[in-house]
């Protein structure tokens, strides 16, 4: 087999799995809604993401592009958040439930 023909199949694959190909997606923060993100495909590109969700996030602020794949989130699973993407275009990180630690402390004490 010629080497053209190695590339061709190499090409093919990774084309048709998607293996090499990160998903890179650009990252914005709310300007309404503390520690809250929006992950998106395309920079810019909020056409996915339905308008009430647009209106209640605020203006979203860009914070940086990421190829995911490459990276570990902070809060978000990375599986989570392509598969989401995939499936509807966008995907929104919401801040993690805040803890009452009174009521922690009232329970442990029974």
């Amino acid at each position: 087999m010629s080497a053209h023909g190695i590339f061709s199949i190499i090409s093919y694959q990774v084309v048709n799995t998607g293996f090499y190909s990160p998903m890179i997606v650009s990252v914005y923060k709310s300007s309404k809604k503390a520690d809250t993100y929006l992950y998106i495909e395309k920079r810019d590109d909020f056409k996915p993401v339905p308008k009430v969700l647009l209106e209640t996030f605020g203006r979203p602020k860009f914070v940086m592009m990421v190829a995911l794949q490459k990276r570990d989130l902070s809060i978000a699973d990375k599986e989570k958040v392509m598969a989401k993407i995939r499936e509807q275009g966008f995907y929104l990180q919401m801040p993690p439930p805040e803890v009452d630690l009174l009521k922690e402390f009232k329970q442990n004490q029974g």
